[in-house]
């Protein structure tokens, strides 16, 4: 029988009733008696690293997931880390970028109800989760969440009270979950690299969404407090530079200072591609920046992290920006 290791951060699921609200309390062996049917697919043992919301999730905490992952890698077949929803996705993306190259499956999950109240979400979730990380064959990092298994770079929270609150984007479902089965739709491609686990990170990272009447200036003050700037854009991506606005002469001087900056959009689904019209080919030929294609935000502000840890040289950014990582972009 396999062994897997439950490694507990907080979140909804563990939450209890306070005077101000939920607020986590259930520890890490009180949510796996919840569900007994667990010990039926694997052995498990459990660890507290955490006990937050997710909204206090800072990237310092993924590197403690990371070394926790790293110090006990050997000891188990999988991993499932109990999270909170709100951050969740940042958090799957960032383990994605800081542990490559896995022979081994890391699922994160969570509920929208706590795992005491009477009707949840959490027991099927943290069932799903266990039986995934068994399942052979499976290895990288992803979500469970409502019967579906999400690669890692590819989650986004959609809803915020639903059950089925997490899609994937621009990329399809990885596996369905059922009672009785396990589909499996996207099939892990066999490692060729070591296993790689990346103690750093770097939280100087800033996501300005535009709105109309947005003054440029304020990428002064961004570009003085921090080196990466990821830009949700509009459609398929494009800064204004029309009448007392001028966006572009602002990127110009944050390309000249050094400072990394991706254009994505805020549009959902499909990306970004700023060949297509004039506010976005003016920006792509003045200046250098990047753009995130197809992938989620969450995963452009976490790579992003990743990437100027190790080097803020702007090519060499650009080459591991552009690198598939756990299938998040499809250049």
């Amino acid at each position: 029988m396999k062994k897997v290791l439950l490694i507990a951060t907080g979140g909804t699921i563990a939450s209890l009733k306070t005077s101000d609200g939920l607020a986590p309390g259930i520890t890490s062996d009180e949510l796996i008696k919840y569900v007994p049917e667990i010990k039926s697919y694997c052995e498990v043992d459990t660890i507290q690293i955490l006990n937050i919301d997710s909204t206090n999730i800072q990237p310092e905490y993924w590197i403690l997931i990371t070394e926790t992952i790293e110090k006990n890698y050997d000891k188990y077949d999988g991993f499932v880390i109990s999270h909170g929803t709100d951050t969740m996705a940042y958090t799957a993306s960032a383990l994605s970028y800081l542990i490559q190259n896995l022979t081994k499956t890391i699922v994160i999950t969570g509920s929208q109800k706590p795992i005491n109240a009477e009707i949840t979400d959490a027991r099927r979730n943290l069932l799903d989760s266990f039986r995934f990380a068994c399942e052979d064959g499976a290895r990288g990092v992803y979500v469970v969440f409502d019967g579906k298994a999400i690669i890692g770079t590819r989650a986004k929270k959609t809803k915020s009270k639903s059950y089925n609150a997490f899609d994937s984007i621009n990329y399809p479902i990885a596996a369905f979950i059922d009672d009785n089965r396990i589909t499996r739709y996207i099939r892990s491609e066999e490692r060729k690299k070591d296993l790689i686990f990346y103690k750093k990170i770097y939280p100087s990272i800033f996501l300005l969404k535009l709105a109309p009447g947005m003054e440029p200036d304020v990428l002064d003050y961004i570009g003085e407090k921090y080196e990466g700037i990821v830009i949700e854009s509009y459609g398929v991506g494009g800064l204004p530079f029309y009448d007392k606005r001028n966006f572009l002469e602002k990127l110009g001087h944050l390309s000249d200072t050094g400072k990394v900056v991706v254009i994505a959009t805020q549009v959902m689904l499909e990306g970004s591609d700023m060949g297509v019209y004039e506010v976005g080919v003016k920006a792509l030929k003045q200046y250098k920046i990047l753009q995130a294609y197809d992938m989620t935000i969450e995963s452009a502000v976490t790579k992003l992290m990743w990437i100027m840890a190790e080097t803020k040289e702007f090519d060499k950014v650009k080459e591991m920006f552009y690198t598939k990582i756990n299938d998040d972009i499809m250049v």
